[in-house]
């Protein structure tokens, strides 16, 4: 799960990790009092959308005086603002973050993230901040400096304050710089973060190591204990169709192609994905049904499918283990039923109770493609579709 800017400042504050003072506003008149509130000579209009790259789009703004902050918070919100992580249709702006300027000396460049090659967290940091991170890995990736943390003993002292003397923090802020890094980190770990991001790090003329930016994610199958993190879920900033998902329990992700996908199993449904592109398709989504899935669970799954305008086909991939095929078979037997399918459907079968499942779909009456196998499903689809 994600959250916006103000949000994950907000927490990190509560950590004690240093953040510049600042205010949500949903209006211009909001903006405008929150500037006077904040009482600074400079004050800096930021869009709060759940994607990067807002400043090249013309989503932060540095204000002088109480007017432009109205002039910038009339521009912006309201605004679409496109990024390369909005995509092409881009994100609306429905609030802002205004903020106190403050003093940059120098920009970093500090994350915290799983490295799923160790299965350990590590603390990565930069001197080049303000730069996407890819771009400074492609471009000097010696740049970049990272320290394995043993989830033993956590992040050491000895670990931050080697960073904070690879990317060059001055020496007498070294200390305050290694603070904020175990305070991040307490934050990462505490809150189930999936990242931690801040871009960029700054060191203030008036001597303070702060948090210009904060991005934080959320590992979502932990928000059952973190009833306050849940909170700052912003619905206006999903995907309707996987807002509708998750409402029954379904990993659902929205994807630019044609053929949908209803698989069990997130591996199977990459598989699946894969092989559809192999066969010159493009796949709609990434639909696991999970192994425990019911008739209902099934029929909901289909309904989100065909939500999707851009939908011309269907391929139901279904390995029986846990989850059994008759009651697949009854689901898409049900689901084509209640929404009236009128496009290709395409299912394959396998696994435990695969022959009562097949004999469901064959005296259904209804028109549905069986496929022996994966390629053959993904063949026919992509024909049928085509």
């Amino acid at each position: 799960m994600n959250i916006h800017e103000y949000q994950g400042k907000e927490l990190l504050r509560k950590y004690g990790v240093m953040v510049p003072n600042g205010r949500v506003a949903f209006s211009a008149d909001e903006a405008v009092e929150a500037a006077k509130q904040l009482g600074t000579d400079v004050t800096v209009v930021k869009a709060q959308i759940h994607a990067g790259g807002r400043g090249k789009a013309g989503g932060v703004k540095v204000a002088k005086n109480i007017e432009e902050v109205r002039t910038y918070a009339e521009e912006i919100l309201g605004k679409t603002l496109i990024t390369h992580q909005t995509g092409p249709e881009g994100k609306e702006v429905k609030r802002l973050l205004i903020e106190e300027g403050c003093d940059i000396k120098k920009e970093y460049y500090i994350g915290l993230v799983l490295d799923r090659a160790t299965s350990r967290i590590v603390l990565m940091a930069s001197e080049e901040g303000g730069t996407e991170i890819e771009e400074v890995a492609e471009k000097t990736p010696e740049k970049i400096f990272k320290e394995t943390i043993d989830p033993a003993i956590g992040l050491q002292s000895y670990q931050a304050r080697r960073i904070a003397f690879n990317i060059n923090i001055p020496r007498e802020l070294i200390n305050k710089a290694a603070a904020f890094m175990l305070g991040l980190y307490k934050v990462f770990i505490e809150k189930d973060c999936s990242i931690a991001e801040i871009n960029p790090l700054v060191v203030t003329g008036d001597g303070n190591v702060m948090a210009l930016d904060a991005k934080l994610n959320f590992d979502s199958n932990a928000l059952y204990r973190h009833k306050d993190i849940l909170e700052y879920r912003d619905l206006e900033e999903e995907d309707e169709k996987e807002i509708e998902a998750s409402k029954y329990d379904l990993s659902y992700i929205s994807l630019d192609g044609n053929i949908g996908c209803m698989v069990n199993g997130a591996g199977l449904a990459m598989a699946t994905m894969d092989i559809i592109k192999f066969y010159g398709g493009d796949p709609a989504n990434f639909l696991d049904v999970g192994g425990g899935a019911t008739a209902e669970k099934v029929t909901e799954a289909f309904k989100i499918i065909l939500s999707d305008q851009n939908v011309k086909g269907i391929f139901v991939n279904i390995f029986g283990g846990i989850m059994k095929c008759d009651v697949i078979a009854e689901g898409v037997v049900e689901a084509t039923k209640q929404v009236g399918l009128s496009i290709p459907l395409v299912v394959r079968l396998e696994g435990t109770n695969v022959e009562i499942g097949k004999k469901i779909l064959n005296e259904s009456g209804l028109n549905i493609t069986s496929a022996e196998s994966m390629a053959d499903g993904a063949k026919k689809i992509v024909s049928l579709v085509g």
